[in-house]
């Protein structure tokens, strides 16, 4: 899963997959699944993110994790 915050529009999109979307179901006003024609979810784009959840604890998480896996091996 790969995690990108974009700050200057307040944007948050968590991805689970390489693969390319197909299409888009809006899951309520500003969340968004991208999925493949197969009905998979490839990643979940958040806008206005800081309105909707703590960003700063989303990317914690991340970076722990991320340290976790550099430092288990």
């Amino acid at each position: 899963m790969n995690v990108q915050y974009d700050q200057e529009v307040d944007a948050l999109y968590l991805r689970f997959s390489d693969q390319v979307p197909d299409g888009v179901i809006e899951m309520a006003e500003g969340v968004n699944l991208d999925t493949t024609a197969e009905g998979k979810i490839t990643g979940i784009e958040i806008l206005q993110a800081s309105k909707k959840l703590n960003v700063d604890t989303i990317l914690s998480y991340v970076l722990e994790l991320d340290q976790f896996l550099m430092f288990s091996n």
